[in-house]
């Protein structure tokens, strides 16, 4: 079955499939300043869709709390109102009420009234080079699996680099649509945090049946790269049929290929 993305803004998109709605990581907070502990964090664009015009949510799936490019002020807000929120062990904690917290490859399940199912899996994800944990604090993914044999495994990758635990997600999962953190984002140091173009081939290379669907490319300051960087890298390395740019707030029936 067809599976149908919003893309909202920065890491947030609405993602439909079976019937069931996923919010991934919520950012609604206009364009300005934010300031982390150790940095400060600059938002460029708005979103494209408003928090009263997105309908009713099944689950969000928050990959980390800490940073407000994952979960800004409003998100929090809008945590609240979610029916089930899904995140980090740690992150549960720290936001409390219904929040739920899984560890990597602990799933999750969501059913609806005719008794289909989606299976939530969390996955690994590192969010910068080796060594990082102690700086980032926990991040993790998630692969969302239907119970309809003719619906796609969707991987959502979370702010991660390419390593070791994607690799392991491509080895358990034949995922048909997969949504990379993509921006190359980059604050204190001359390293990444999340994907960049080299990290995206090497994750579309991973999954060479699924449909490439970056996010967390546009809106903030810190984003090193863009969708156009991604379109360039993969048509020049013969992926460019793969790769499907969404426009802000627009519905797009995704595939894969």
């Amino acid at each position: 079955m067809p599976i149908s993305i919003t893309l909202i803004g920065g890491p947030t998109a609405l993602i439909e499939i079976d019937g069931f709605r996923l919010l991934t990581d919520p950012t609604f907070d206009a364009p300005g300043a934010y300031q982390l502990p150790h940095v400060t964090l600059e938002k460029t664009i708005g979103p494209a869709v408003r928090t009263d015009a997105i309908g009713p949510i099944d689950a969000v799936l928050l990959s980390h709390d800490q940073h407000s490019d994952n979960l800004d002020n409003s998100g929090r807000a809008y945590l609240k109102h979610a029916k089930r929120v899904l995140t980090t062990e740690a992150g549960a904690k720290r936001l409390g009420g219904h929040v739920e917290g899984l560890a990597p490859w602990a799933t999750s399940h969501l059913k609806d009234r005719d008794g289909n199912t989606l299976t939530i899996t969390a996955t690994p994800a590192r969010h910068g080079p080796a060594g990082i944990e102690p700086l980032s604090g926990d991040v993790i993914g998630f692969v969302v699996s239907s119970s309809r044999t003719d619906t796609s495994d969707v991987y959502v990758s979370g702010d991660t680099t390419w390593f070791d635990g994607v690799a392991e997600v491509a080895r358990r999962f034949k995922c048909g649509v997969v949504l990379p953190f993509a921006g190359a984002a980059q604050t204190r140091g001359p390293f990444h945090l999340t994907m960049d173009t080299n990290d995206t081939i090497e994750t579309a290379r991973a999954f060479p049946h699924a449909m490439i669907v970056p996010v967390h490319t546009e809106g903030w300051a810190h984003f090193r790269q863009n969708s156009e960087d991604l379109r360039k890298t993969f048509d020049v390395l013969g992926f460019g049929t793969r790769l499907r740019l969404l426009v802000p707030g627009v519905p797009t029936v995704v595939e894969a290929p």
